[in-house]
C-alpha cells in the first residue's frame, strides 16, 4: 500500500470541499496527496478555488479541472506534495481500485435520501459499499468541522483545539480493531479527545469467548474493549457511553461538534453490489461532520 491520501473530484462543491479536507489530512499524516477524476464521470461546471466560475472546453474539461485543483491546492498548501491523474473506467470501480493504494480515500458526498420509497445516493455510496480501505465522505460545508474551533472572537488559532473525534462502535467482536485503531489514531493526530458511542438494545451482550460464563453489561464490555487502546494511545482522552435506542440518531447528534465521525463497514467476501448498513445510512444522511467508514472483516 502506498503512503498517500487520495481524493476523487468531479468539480462539484462537495468534491472541492473534499479536496481541501484531504489536503489537510495528508499534511496531518505527512504523506502526499493524489487528486483523481474517474474517466466516464462528466465534470460539473465548477468554480475553482478562489476564482469565479469559468466555462470548460469540451474534451479538455477533466484535464483542466484536475490541473486547476492541483494548482489551487498547491497554492494553499505549499508544503504538500500533490499529483493529479485521470482514471479510466466506471467511477465507482475506478475509485474503489484507487482506494487500495491509499491510506485514506476522500470523496465528496451529497448525503442520501429516499425517492419513491427507494434508497438513492451517489458514486460515493457505491465506493463505500465495496472499498477495502477507509473512505471519508465530506459534504460541502462539513469540512469546516475539520478546522480547529474558533475562540470567543471567532478567530481560529493553534491554541484552540479541534473538535473531538466521535467513534460509533459495534460490540462485541474482534472486527472492531481496525475501526478502533483508525479512530484513536485520528484523535492522536489532531491532539483532541475521542468520544465513543456504543448503541445497544437494552439486552446484555454475551461475553465473548466465555462460553456459559453469562452476560456482560454494555458499559463493562465497552470498558474492556477500550482498555488496550487507552494504553496504546495514552495521550488521547476518551469518553465512552452506551446508549439505548437508534445509534445512528445518537451519532448524528454527536457529530455536530466533531471534527470527524468514524464508523465500521463490513467487507464482503465477493462483490454483490454496494451495500451499507442502516446505521451508516442514517449517519450519512444526517451527520454534520466528515464521516470515515473503515472496512473490517
Amino acid at each position: 500500500m502506498s503512503r498517500t491520501v487520495i481524493v476523487g473530484i468531479d468539480g462539484s462543491p462537495e468534491s472541492l470541499a473534499a479536496a481541501e479536507w484531504a489536503a489537510r489530512e495528508a499534511l496531518l499524516r505527512a504523506v502526499p496527496l493524489h487528486v483523481v477524476h474517474a474517466g466516464e464521470q462528466q465534470p460539473h461546471a465548477y468554480a475553482p478555488f478562489a476564482t469565479e466560475a469559468v466555462a470548460l472546453p469540451g474534451e479538455d474539461r477533466s484535464a483542466r479541472m484536475l490541473h486547476d485543483a492541483e494548482v489551487s491546492l498547491a497554492y494553499r498548501h505549499p508544503d504538500l506534495g500533490i499529483t493529479a491523474e485521470q482514471l479510466a473506467g466506471q467511477p465507482a470501480t475506478a475509485l474503489s481500485a484507487a482506494a487500495r493504494e491509499a491510506e485514506v480515500l476522500v470523496l465528496g458526498s451529497r448525503g442520501l435520501g429516499r425517492a419513491s420509497g427507494r434508497l438513492f445516493g451517489s458514486v460515493a455510496l457505491a465506493v463505500v459499499g465495496r472499498a477495502e480501505r477507509p473512505v471519508v465522505l465530506v459534504r460541502a460545508g462539513a469540512g469546516d468541522a475539520y478546522e480547529p474551533r474558533s475562540d470567543t472572537r471567532g478567530i481560529s488559532c493553534e491554541a484552540t483545539p479541534f473538535g473531538d473525534v466521535v467513534l460509533g462502535l459495534r460490540l462485541p467482536g474482534r472486527s472492531a480493531e481496525a475501526v478502533l485503531e483508525f479512530a484513536f489514531d485520528a484523535a492522536a493526530r489532531r491532539d483532541t479527545g475521542l468520544r465513543v458511542v456504543h448503541g445497544w438494545n437494552a439486552m446484555p451482550s454475551p461475553r465473548v469467548g466465555d462460553g456459559d460464563a453469562g452476560a456482560v453489561e454494555p458499559a463493562e464490555l465497552l470498558t474492556e474493549t477500550l482498555r488496550p487502546w487507552r494504553e496504546k494511545f495514552p495521550g488521547v482522552e476518551v469518553t465512552a457511553e452506551a446508549v439505548i435506542g437508534r445509534p445512528g440518531a445518537h451519532l448524528a447528534d454527536a457529530s455536530r461538534d466533531a471534527s470527524l465521525l468514524v464508523l465500521g463497514g463490513r467487507l464482503r467476501s465477493r462483490p454483490v453490489g454496494p451495500h451499507i448498513g442502516s446505521v451508516t445510512h442514517e449517519v450519512l444522511q444526517r451527520a454534520m461532520a466528515p464521516v470515515a467508514v473503515v472496512p473490517h472483516p
